[in-house]
C-alpha cells in the first residue's frame, strides 16, 4: 500500500488533526473571543470527519497499526456526529457560568481524534496512542472550571487514577508482546491458535482488561465514575458518559475478537465477572444517591455491565448487540445531562433529587423530556432503552448466558426504583420555587433525546440494525 492510499484510509483522523492546528492557532491569536467561532469550525470538522469516514475504504495502513473497516467506521460516524452536541451544549454552558474559553472545543477535538484512532486501532501501539490521546483531554475537560474546587478534585482523581490504569494497560500490553512475539492483533492471535494460550499471554490479556474497564467504568474499576460526575462541568460529563464509552467498547471488543478469539473461553469468565459486577454496583449504589449527577454515574457503571453481557456472547449477534445498545445509550444520556444543564434555580444548577420536586409544575416540557429518558434509560416498552436491552438480552439467551440474561433483567427492575423515584418527585411532590427559564440550546437537545426515545426510535432502528449487523461482521466471528 502506498502512502497517499494510507493517508486515504487514514483521512477523517489526518483531517480532523489538522483542523484542530488551524483553530488552535486561530484561537491563540483572537483570544477566549474568538470562542463562538472556534466552536463552529470544530463542529464543522467532526461533521467533515464523519462524512469522509461513512465513504472511507476498507482496508489497513501503517504496517497493520490502522484499521478501517465495518466496525471502525460505524463508531467513527457515530462519535464524529455525537461529539458536536457536546461543543453546543458545552460553550453555552460555560459561556453562562462565566467560564467560556476557547480551548474547550479544542480538547474535544483531540478528544474525538484519539477515539478515531482507537476504533482503528491494529496494534497495541496504536491502542495505547489513541487511548492517551483521549484520555489526556479527558482529563483537562474534567478540571476545565479550574477555579471551582469540585472540578478540581474531579480532575485530579481522573487523572490519578486514568494514570494507574495507564500502567495496567501498558504493563498487560508489555506481556503481551513478550509472550506472544507481536503487538499486532493478527499476529497476536496466530501466535496462540490451537488452543496454545500461554500463562504469561492471559496474564497480560487481563492487565489489558482491566485497563480498558477502566475507560469504560466498569466495576471494579469504576472507582472514579461518581465523583468525576458529580465535580466535573454538567455538558462534559455528559460528554464523558456517551462518545469515549463506545470508543472503548469498540477497542476492547476488536481485541478480544481480533487478537484473542481463539482464547475466548478464557477471557469470557473475565468479562462475565465484570458484567456482573457492573450491574450489580450500578443498581444498588444508585439507591442511596441524592444527587441526580452521581445516580446517572451509578447508572452508566450499570448500562457498561449490561454491553459487556453482549460482548461476552462471542458472537456477531453479541457485538450488534453491544453496538445498537451505546449508540442508543448515547443518545438516551445525552438527552439526561442536557436536561442537567437546562435547569436552574436562582443561578444555582439543580442536581439534587429534591431540587427536583414539582418540576412537572412549573416546567411541564422538561419535565415530560425526563420522564422519557427516565423511562428510556430504565428500559421501559417501546422506549429506545428497552429495544436496546432486549438486543443484549436476545444475545446472551442465544450464546447460552442465561445466567446473565438473568442478571440484566434484576439489575433492570432494581434501577428502576431510583428512577420512578425521580419521576415521582418531579410529578406528584410540591415545588419550593420557580425554575430559572431554560436556555433553547440545552432544551432544545433535552426535548429532540426525549423524541428519539419515543417514537423516532422505532423507525430509527430500521436503519441502525443492519448497520450494526454489518460493522458486527467486520470483527471476523460468527
Amino acid at each position: 500500500m502506498t502512502f497517499q492510499d494510507a493517508l486515504l484510509l487514514a483521512r477523517p483522523e489526518v483531517f480532523l488533526a489538522a483542523s484542530t492546528l488551524v483553530l488552535l492557532v486561530w484561537g491563540a491569536f483572537r483570544g477566549d473571543k474568538a470562542m463562538g467561532e472556534v466552536s463552529i469550525g470544530a463542529s464543522l470538522a467532526l461533521f467533515v470527519a464523519a462524512g469522509f469516514a461513512a465513504v472511507s475504504p476498507e482496508g489497513t495502513a501503517f504496517a497493520g497499526g490502522f484499521i478501517a473497516d465495518g466496525a471502525s467506521i460505524f463508531g467513527k460516524v457515530a462519535i464524529y456526529l455525537i461529539s458536536p452536541v457536546a461543543i453546543y451544549l458545552g460553550d453555552r454552558w460555560l459561556v453562562r457560568v462565566g467560564n467560556g474559553r476557547f480551548e474547550f472545543p479544542i480538547l474535544i477535538l483531540l478528544a474525538a481524534l484519539g477515539m478515531g484512532m482507537m476504533v482503528s486501532a491494529g496494534d497495541l501501539i496504536s491502542l495505547y496512542i489513541g487511548v492517551e490521546l483521549q484520555s489526556l483531554a479527558l482529563y483537562v475537560l474534567a478540571a476545565f472550571r479550574r477555579d471551582d474546587p469540585k472540578a478540581s478534585e474531579a480532575g485530579l482523581k481522573y487523572f490519578v487514577l486514568g494514570a494507574l490504569s495507564s500502567g495496567l494497560l501498558l504493563y498487560g500490553a508489555s506481556l503481551i508482546y513478550g509472550f506472544a512475539g507481536s503487538t499486532h492483533f493478527d499476529l497476536i492471535a496466530k501466535s496462540i491458535e490451537g488452543g496454545a494460550t500461554g500463562t504469561g499471554v492471559l496474564f497480560g490479556l487481563v492487565f489489558l482488561i482491566c485497563g480498558l474497564a477502566f475507560k469504560v467504568s466498569a466495576a471494579p474499576f469504576h472507582m472514579w465514575t461518581p465523583d468525576v460526575y458529580e465535580g466535573a462541568p454538567t455538558p462534559v460529563v455528559g460528554f464523558f458518559a456517551a462518545a469515549p464509552k463506545l470508543a472503548a467498547m469498540l477497542l476492547l471488543a476488536r481485541v478480544l475478537s481480533e487478537g484473542f478469539g481463539t482464547a475466548l473461553e478464557q477471557w469470557r469468565q473475565i468479562i462475565v465477572v465484570t458484567a456482573f459486577l457492573s450491574v450489580a454496583v450500578g443498581a444498588f449504589g444508585g439507591l442511596a444517591q441524592s444527587n441526580i449527577k452521581r445516580l446517572l454515574a451509578y447508572s452508566s457503571i450499570a448500562n457498561i455491565g449490561y454491553a459487556l453481557i453482549g460482548l461476552s456472547a462471542g458472537s456477531a449477534e453479541g457485538m450488534e448487540a453491544v453496538l445498537v445498545f451505546m449508540v442508543l445509550y448515547m443518545i438516551d444520556v445525552t438527552g439526561f445531562f442536557a436536561c442537567l444543564g437546562a435547569l436552574s434555580r436562582n443561578g444555582k444548577p439543580m442536581e439534587q433529587l429534591s431540587d427536583f420536586a414539582g418540576l412537572a409544575r412549573v416546567r411541564p416540557g422538561m419535565a415530560l423530556a425526563l420522564t422519557a429518558l427516565s423511562f428510556s434509560v430504565m428500559g421501559l416498552p417501546p422506549f429506545s432503552g428497552f429495544w436496546a436491552k432486549m438486543f443484549v438480552f436476545k444475545a446472551a439467551i442465544a450464546s447460552g448466558q442465561w445466567p446473565l440474561a438473568v442478571v440484566l433483567l434484576l439489575g433492570s427492575v432494581v434501577a428502576a426504583f431510583y428512577y420512578l423515584r425521580l419521576i415521582k418527585t418531579m410529578w406528584f411532590d410540591a415545588a419550593p420555587g420557580q425554575t430559572d427559564k431554560e436556555p433553547l440550546d440545552a432544551k432544545g437537545v433535552a426535548i429532540a433525546s426525549a423524541l428519539f426515545c419515543f417514537p423516532v426510535v422505532l423507525p430509527a432502528l430500521a436503519l441502525l440494525e443492519p448497520l450494526a449487523k454489518t460493522a458486527a461482521l467486520a470483527f471476523g466471528l460468527k
